[in-house]
């Protein structure tokens, strides 16, 4: 339904503001990004932008990390309620703390400018970047063997960094003295405040062309409307419950699986969410905070939805997350969550899982883990150097086609970086960087392949801490579709190498010339293996995605070694058989 408000508006006009606002969000974006110090901001544009109104709700977002989005309002929330009364021009906020200020986890740093128009604030251009270092236990602030967040990083809760125009100089040289890398944290925070500020005068344009009252009428349609098209969209989906389980490996040398248990209920124009029966909190860094967890289920949506929802906050009204207390995705005080981010895509995976039950022609199989995250730290020629990296996994078979390679899991939406840039600025050699053969889930749409990134280090010492996933929980196929291949960490590969755990408890200690390979987990397939064309196994092979055994073993294609031909009689024989063998078939 339209509403008043909406009949009273020139549906021009709101378009124009509306994708103007998403331009905003984008220009801020793309300073910071011009701006940045750091590898994980610039290369692997782990940041995000966002532009609220001057009641501080979410009006857009920028083109970046998507799983950012859920949390921007929370870290708002916290922000007027303490501050309401004491904002002011020239005021510049900071924080990162899951518990007091609606953080996500400590290297993830939100920077807020309101904004003044006419001596009323008219909103907030924010901006929230993930630092290389905040201090804590390990190099890169990630350690996943963190048994409380105070060994992490430093907490901020939401503070002034800048009064009224002037720096706040004891809080400036708190953050610089809490960081192995003092030159790049403040090189990326001034970025964010860059970008601020880039969103700030085109706000300022923005409202000098339309007046305050005017654009307030649109700001409320616009958040209004996303809430009508989301609404729209979820009526259209079959009413009912879903279910679905899928883990994480587990901690350290033994570990037990962490279980993602999920109920998905959707109820005519409305969906909820339950994580019941998830795993408790662990004494490890990947406890997700809650607004990370809710953030899942708002990227989940958007990515059933057909129609184009602006990345206004009016699309979570139909969208409710419940989480325990004390689980694992909502996890209390004094909980570590410097590695969430593996927690809250499995999240994402799960709630996928459960959607394929909804929507099978709309859900791939799973993809090929989260971003895994290597960091190597240490001091090469008497300075600290940290190199932070998230490297991206394939996606799993799609219901029309196949999965890629070496994309990002959608909560990331981050490039890996250039291998050029990481042994220019970083005592590291990329000895390989390459897609990893036969690790793909089979399908009529296979999954893409896991791709392989070794690194050596040429500094005397380092200390390595690893996130990494999905090698005992598989990815899962869809439609019977079959899961993915496991993922590995291995050092110093060869006769004497050592198979690390995908999540290691301990930081690893790294010498001159040691090598670290680590192979990405191949993503599920879907649909049927033996419903695939032939030529398109054909092509794999002669790709080097897969093997004659593989096509052999997986797809019931037979190729000729010398050939390199699909032999037809070979293979409508071979296919008949495994078509039979029920049970006996691969997996």
């Amino acid at each position: 339904m339209i509403s008043r408000i909406a009949q009273r508006l020139d549906p021009i006009t709101f378009e124009v503001i509306k994708y103007n606002l998403d331009s905003i969000a984008d220009q801020a974006a793309i300073t910071l990004f011009r701006s940045a110090y750091s590898a994980i901001v610039r290369d692997s544009l782990d940041y995000s932008t966002a532009v609220f109104d001057g009641r501080a709700r979410m009006l857009a977002q920028g083109l970046t990390t998507p799983m950012h989005i859920g949390s921007f309002p929370d870290a708002m929330k916290t922000l007027m309620t303490k501050y309401e009364g004491a904002i002011h021009p020239g005021d510049v906020f900071i924080a990162n703390d899951p518990y007091t200020a609606g953080g996500m986890h400590l290297p993830d740093v939100y920077i807020i400018k309101p904004v003044f128009f006419e001596g009323e604030r008219i909103a907030f251009a924010t901006t929230l970047t993930h630092l290389a270092d905040v201090g804590g236990i390990t190099p890169g602030s990630n350690p996943v063997h963190s048994t409380e967040i105070y060994q992490e990083g430093l907490r901020l809760p939401v503070l002034k960094l800048y009064e009224r125009g002037q720096p706040d100089e004891t809080l400036i040289e708190i953050l610089e003295t809490n960081t192995r890398l003092p030159v790049k944290l403040m090189g990326d925070i001034r970025a964010q405040i860059a970008g601020c500020r880039t969103a700030e005068l085109a706000l300022m344009r923005l409202f000098g062309r339309y007046g305050a009252a005017e654009l307030e009428l649109y700001f409320d349609e616009l958040v209004d409307y996303s809430e009508r098209v989301m609404r729209a969209e979820l009526s259209a989906l079959p009413d009912g419950e879903y279910e679905f389980t899928d883990y994480i490996d587990g901690l350290g040398e033994d570990p037990e699986p962490i279980v993602f248990q999920v109920k998905v209920t959707i109820d005519g124009d409305e969906m909820h969410v339950d994580w019941t029966g998830s795993s408790d909190q662990v004494k490890a860094g990947i406890n997700a905070p809650y607004p990370f967890t809710k953030a899942a289920t708002y990227l989940v949506a958007r990515l059933l939805v057909r129609q184009d929802v602006p990345n206004s906050e009016g699309y979570f009204r139909p969208l409710t997350t419940f989480a325990p207390e004390g689980s694992i995705l909502n996890p209390v005080e004094p909980a570590g969550c410097a590695t969430r981010g593996i927690t809250g895509m499995r999240a994402v995976d799960t709630l996928l899982g459960a959607l394929a039950a909804a929507v099978p022609d709309r859900i791939p199989a799973c993809m090929g883990g989260d971003n895994y995250w290597p960091t190597f730290g240490g001091v090469h020629e008497g300075k600290p150097f940290v190199h932070v990296e998230s490297v991206m996994g394939p996606w799993g078979g799609r219901p029309i086609r196949d999965g890629i390679s070496g994309g990002p899991h959608p909560g990331g939406n981050q490039p890996n970086q250039p291998v050029e840039m990481v042994e220019a600025k970083h005592p590291l050699q990329i000895t390989e960087y390459a897609i990893r053969q036969d690790a793909t889930g089979a399908g009529r749409w296979r999954g893409g392949n896991g791709m392989v990134r070794e690194y050596r280090l040429l500094a005397d010492e380092a200390v390595l801490t690893l996130r990494t996933s999905r090698r005992t929980a598989l990815p899962y196929g869809l439609q019977g579709g079959r899961p993915g291949t496991p993922a590995y960490n291995v050092l110093d590969p060869g006769p004497t190498q050592r198979i690390l755990p995908t999540l290691p408890m301990e930081a690893v200690p790294l010498r001159r010339g040691e090598v670290l390979r680590i192979e990405l987990a191949g993503a599920g397939g879907w649909g049927d293996p033996l419903e695939r064309e032939p030529w398109r196994v054909l092509e794999d092979f002669l790709d080097e995605k897969i093997s004659l055994e593989h096509a052999r073993e997986q797809y019931g294609v037979v190729i000729g070694a010398q050939s390199r031909e699909v032999d037809e009689e070979a293979t409508r024989a071979l296919r008949e058989r495994l078509s039979g063998a029920g049970e006996d078939r691969p997996s």
